[in-house]
């Protein structure tokens, strides 16, 4: 159950960080309009993500029987992790994403990050290639407990990490740098290097078997 725990953490952690449009809308609006407004872009996830979970695990459970099927879809999430772990290996500093005063326009913080996160693919690839098939493994091995441990960490560090950084942007009035976070992100892009040659080993496992 801890290692279910851990994986979910270090997934999180590394979305959490890793430069896309949250990330940078997280940060333009702590710029704008303070450190309130970046968290409440911060937890969009909480809020969308729970049918994009249910359809992953359904699509997921539905298929785990087929071998070929487990198959591409463990060598799929081995590829998506990988890219991941390489796009995280070349990730600078998050960049300013935009100082300017906000003025009177409206914030509409929770309505910007709920349509951001929706329309990224970035949720439904890493639920549908790795989350869901992380899910129905831990609660295969585990229980049900290991399951809900995964969703734990991985939110709580996805949100967590994202809060954490709006409050250091609005702190310093820009965001995290230097050598610290470059060599975070170099960490986390090795580990998560090890989690898709994981899924490979999986993949190909899988096609032994059915062979």
């Amino acid at each position: 159950m801890l290692e279910a725990l851990g994986t979910g953490l270090l997934f999180g952690l590394s979305a959490g960080l890793a430069p896309g449009p949250l990330l940078a809308l997280v940060i333009a609006q702590t710029l704008r309009f303070g450190a309130g407004h970046g968290v409440r872009v911060a937890v969009a996830p909480l809020l969308t993500d729970l049918p994009i979970i249910v359809g992953s695990i359904l699509i997921v459970g539905s298929a785990a029987s087929l071998d070929g099927v487990t198959a591409v879809v463990s060598l799929a999430g081995a590829v998506f992790v990988a890219a991941l772990a390489l796009d995280t290996w070349r990730t600078a500093p998050a960049g300013d994403a935009g100082g300017a005063d906000g003025g009177g326009e409206a914030p509409r913080s929770w309505l910007r990050g709920v349509t951001v996160n929706l329309l990224s693919p970035h949720p439904y690839l890493f639920w549908l290639l790795v989350g869901a098939p992380t899910l129905v493994a831990s609660a295969a091995a585990s229980g049900p407990g290991a399951a809900a441990l995964f969703v734990a960490g991985f939110y709580g560090s996805l949100v967590g990490s994202k809060v954490v950084l709006a409050l250091l942007t609005s702190r310093a009035g820009r965001p995290a740098a230097g050598r610290g976070w470059a060599l975070t992100m170099r960490v986390l892009a090795l580990l998560l290097a090890v989690f898709a040659a994981g899924l490979l080993r999986e993949a190909l496992l899988t096609v032994l078997r059915a062979g």
